[in-house]
This record gives structure tokens, C-alpha cells and sequence, in this order.
């Protein structure tokens, strides 16, 4: 059985630049805690947790002798000035991707124009933006949301970097029914979500079965997930090996794999080297017959 991994997959330059202000925070001898976990992996924040990395819910949570950090999805202005006020230290781990959907927001805000994001109203990333633009902004995830908004005010279109760039385009032509202006549609999806999700989808037509690690409540990842079955149904969204399930590899040829934005490198090998054993024991089993 033949394993081929994506050309794009695995983190992204957000969630890389994330972990590396991490351990160079660790490496400092400070004592880190993030707010809410860094990123969407349970096994990298193990890994992390044995450095003394641990996680808190609330800004309350932090002392002045501890460094805060920001994750990559960002927060509002005024969760970031309570960090301040709190802790000893903090780092502002926000991805740059993210950092430029806030200020957009903010500037919009600022021209008393409304700001419609689309994405999933409850992540994280929405809701520091949102707070980039109190009074102003909407959440939609998609154009059947479009309905529930009201006569928009000269708007301005931006997206959650990890959404279908489908999605996107779709709902902001459905936002001009809710306005008499010019729409400014600004497509802030993350590169690495666009090639991450083309890569996929190229390798996805030419493999028997394919496996996307990655966290179930991981956007990109199951955006990832969503990409891969239009054109392979048997896809599959797994965290680590242990969620392969054997029957599935029988008669399989050849196995795409790819990763979400939060998985890390060394985890994404050790679910290649399952694949290859399991498909070695496949073949073994085979020749017995």
C-alpha cells in the first residue's frame, strides 16, 4: 500500500510562530500559562504541558508572576488590557493573518460602517474580531444566515482565515440584497487554509482512501475533512494512529494523507508509519490467503 502526503499540510505559519514564542518564553525560565489552549491539538498541548506549559479560562486566572499568551485565534481589546493589568508579562501570540481581520474591523467600526465576518459565531478567532467592532459587527457562517441581518450600512466583507473560500464569495454576492452601498469584500482567508485545502483536493482524485489528522473540533481540519470527500468518500478525520480502523484499509491501494493547521509534524509521521504498517500487515494477510 502506498501512503502520499499533501504537498501543504501540517502547521501553518500562525500556529508555528505560536509554539516557537511558547518555548522560547519556557526557555527563559518564565513560568507560562496560555489563554485557553495555544492551539487545536490535545497532543501537542501534552507535549507542551510537560514543559510547564498550562492552560487558564479567564485573565482572572493569571498572577503577576507568570507570563500570559495570547493564542493564535487572538482575543479583544479588552481581554488583552486585562492580560496586562494581571500578568507579569504577556505574549501576543496572535496570527498576523488574524491580527489583519481585527484591524480591518476596528477601521471599519471606526467609519461607522458595518462589518459582516463570516464564520462560526462560537470560535474563538470571531469572537476577538467581533470585539474589534462592538456595535457594528454580524457573524454569519454562511449565505442561509444572509436573511437575519438587517439594511447593512455601507459594508465590509471579511472572513474567518480558516473558512471554504466558497463560502465566502457565496455569502458576500448573497449581502447585496441587504444593501443599498457598494459592498468592500476583503478575502482575509488564511493562504496556508487555500493551499492546504487545494492540495488536498488535488491528491484526493487520485487515492483509494485518505486520512486528514486533526482535531474534531479543529475548523480547519474538518473544513479539511469536507474538502477530501468530494472526491474520495472514504475520508476520514482521525486525531492520532490509534484512530485508524484496519477494516477500512482492505483492498486499498493507495492512502492520502494530510493535516490540519494544528498538527504537528512528529504526530503526522507516526500516523504515516501506522498507515504503512497496517497496510504491510494487509498484503501479509493476503499472501496467507
Amino acid at each position: 500500500m502506498k501512503v502520499l502526503l499533501a504537498d501543504e499540510y501540517g502547521f501553518c505559519f500562525g500556529v508555528e510562530r505560536a509554539v516557537e514564542m511558547v518555548e522560547e518564553s519556557v526557555g527563559k525560565g518564565e513560568t507560562v500559562r496560555t489563554l485557553g489552549p495555544l492551539i487545536h491539538n490535545e497532543q501537542e498541548m501534552q507535549r507542551l504541558g510537560t514543559k510547564g506549559v498550562s492552560t487558564i479560562a479567564e485573565p482572572v486566572q493569571i498572577t503577576r508572576s507568570e507570563t500570559a499568551v495570547i493564542r493564535a485565534h487572538g482575543v479583544t481589546p479588552e481581554v488583552e488590557q486585562e492580560l496586562k493589568e494581571k500578568a507579569g508579562k504577556v505574549v501576543d501570540a496572535t496570527c498576523p493573518f488574524v491580527t489583519r481581520v481585527q484591524r480591518l474591523a476596528s477601521r471599519a467600526a471606526a467609519q461607522d460602517r458595518h462589518v459582516v465576518i463570516v464564520g462560526s459565531a462560537d470560535h474563538p478567532e470571531m469572537i476577538g474580531v467581533k470585539g474589534y467592532a462592538p456595535g457594528h459587527s454580524f457573524i454569519i457562517k454562511d449565505e442561509t444566515e444572509v436573511d437575519s441581518l438587517p439594511r447593512l450600512r455601507k459594508p465590509m466583507v471579511v472572513a474567518q482565515t480558516t473558512i471554504k473560500a466558497k463560502t465566502f464569495f457565496d455569502t458576500a454576492e448573497a449581502l447585496k440584497t441587504k444593501t443599498d452601498d457598494e459592498i468592500e469584500v476583503i478575502n482575509t482567508i488564511c493562504s496556508a487554509t487555500r493551499d492546504r485545502q487545494e492540495a488536498a483536493r488535488a491528491l484526493s482524485g487520485m487515492v483509494d482512501a485518505f486520512y486528514i489528522i486533526g482535531a474534531t473540533h479543529s475548523s480547519n481540519s474538518v473544513k479539511l475533512h469536507a474538502v477530501c470527500k468530494e472526491s474520495c468518500e472514504k475520508s476520514f478525520l482521525i486525531e492520532t494512529e490509534a484512530d485508524i480502523n484496519p477494516d477500512d484499509l482492505i483492498g486499498v491501494e493507495t492512502v492520502g494523507v494530510t493535516a490540519g493547521a494544528s498538527t504537528p509534524e512528529w504526530l503526522i509521521q507516526r500516523v504515516v508509519s501506522g498507515l504503512k504498517e497496517l497496510g504491510a500487515e494487509n498484503a501479509n494477510n493476503l499472501a496467507l490467503k
